[in-house]
């Protein structure tokens, strides 16, 4: 992966500061996407990521049908299926020691580090330029640019960089922003924290090809194979579930997934306690300010909502795709009713998603209304398939960014 010249090599914040078209700061999926569309488009391109890469994340092991489609669109349509994505046909539900088979739209189980890792090498191809280990801050604004502080990790010199438009896409808790102009991200009452691991169990009794997800009143539990054969679980969970399991660590996190796991009736994975967890901020939550002077906010950064079947993912995609062509119009000239329009945006093409999630994580809160809807999912299998196809249902932004001939 390529790798600019280490920060200490470059100009300081006493030199002029490097002039970039665009800066992109989070190289998770939104951010990378939105970095291969605009260097597509000849736009010098500049994507930071805090962490070193590759790395793994608690969730988004899962491509929907979706998530499929802007790929496609954005002509990486081969890059999942060149990572060896494993295809996913079966969605099996367990709740009180019962289960429940569905048929599962196209999708396919990908890790994050081999996926984000292939799609940041797909923009780096397409021209865009890549530091990880790098912190970003946006500073002031004036007519023309946009200026941001970068700090590499084990560099002592922080690097002053203009661009005429910002995308942050730094995840669900960023400091990107300054503080006046950041505002102060709404998180639901009572939303559930997330929780993952990746386990080198067999292949019995969770096998490739299907999401086994597990259900119950203190939260959910999903399974999936991934490419390399291991075992990847992504959990939401009440935040008085991991307290009442030897407190908020790792060690909670091992508790609550028995706990869930077991009441669902699902066999516990061999190296559920001994794994190395990952826990996450609150989940469903939104930015009170998703735009700004020469700034746009999307993916995780812009609001989430507790996923089931890889919504997350393509949100994050779907959100890449709708910004690119603002972006463009933002280099040919800033204006508030960009802004405005990004809100729009956001809300039209990943908000009304997001409600049906929502929707469905409230009815999961509630004892008997989960009970009822397993059971019309036991009897009347097509009707829960129907909520899965709403969820995996294909509807691409109205002007995506093509690749160049």
């Amino acid at each position: 992966m390529q790798e600019l010249l280490p920060m200490g090599e470059r100009p300081s914040l006493g030199a002029s500061p490097e002039q970039w078209q665009a800066v992109v700061v989070g190289a998770g999926p939104a951010g990378a996407l939105a970095a291969l569309q605009l260097a597509r488009q000849g736009v010098r391109v500049l994507l930071v990521e805090k962490r070193a890469f590759p790395r793994w994340k608690v969730c988004g092991c899962c491509l929907n049908a979706q998530a499929q489609a802007v790929l496609a669109a954005a002509g990486a349509g081969g890059l999942v299926d060149s990572q060896g994505g494993v295809p996913l046909r079966r969605l099996q539900l367990g709740h009180r020691g019962k289960r429940a088979t569905l048929a599962l739209p196209d999708g396919r189980a990908l890790s994050r580090e081999r996926f984000d890792q292939a799609l940041v090498q797909a923009a780096i191809d397409a021209g865009a330029h890549f530091r990880a280990s790098t912190t970003a801050r946006l500073g002031p604004a004036d007519a023309t640019a946009r200026t941001l502080t970068l700090k590499q990790r084990g560099c002592p010199e922080p690097l002053a960089v203009r661009a005429g438009v910002v995308l942050v896409a730094a995840g669900l808790t960023h400091h990107c922003l300054p503080v006046a102009e950041a505002g102060v991200p709404v998180v639901r009452q009572q939303a559930r924290i997330g929780a993952g691991c990746v386990l080198a169990a067999p292949e019995a009794p969770y096998p490739a090809g299907c999401i086994h997800m597990a259900i119950a009143r203190q939260g959910y539990v999903g399974l999936v194979r991934r490419e390399d054969g291991q075992l990847n679980l992504a959990a939401a969970f009440d935040r008085q579930a991991l307290l009442a399991h030897a407190g908020p660590g790792s060690g909670g996190a091992a508790a609550a997934a028995r706990a869930v796991l077991t009441g669902a009736g699902f066999a516990i994975p061999a190296g559920l306690e001994q794994a190395r967890w990952q826990l996450t901020p609150a989940l469903t939550r939104r930015a009170s300010v998703v735009a700004g002077e020469r700034f746009l906010v999307l993916g995780d950064a812009a609001g989430y909502v507790e996923p089931f079947t890889g919504e997350g993912m393509a949100w994050a995609l779907t959100a890449a795709a709708a910004a690119a062509p603002l972006v463009l119009a933002g280099l040919a000239g800033w204006s508030p009713a960009l802004e405005r329009r990004w809100a729009q945006v956001l809300q039209r093409q990943v908000g009304r998603r997001q409600r049906l999630c929502r929707g469905l994580a409230l009815v999961l809160r509630q004892p008997g209304a989960t009970a009822l809807a397993f059971a019309l999912s036991q009897r009347l299998p097509a009707l829960a398939e129907g909520l899965v196809g709403q969820l995996n249902h294909v509807a691409l932004p109205p002007h995506p960014v093509l690749p160049c001939p």
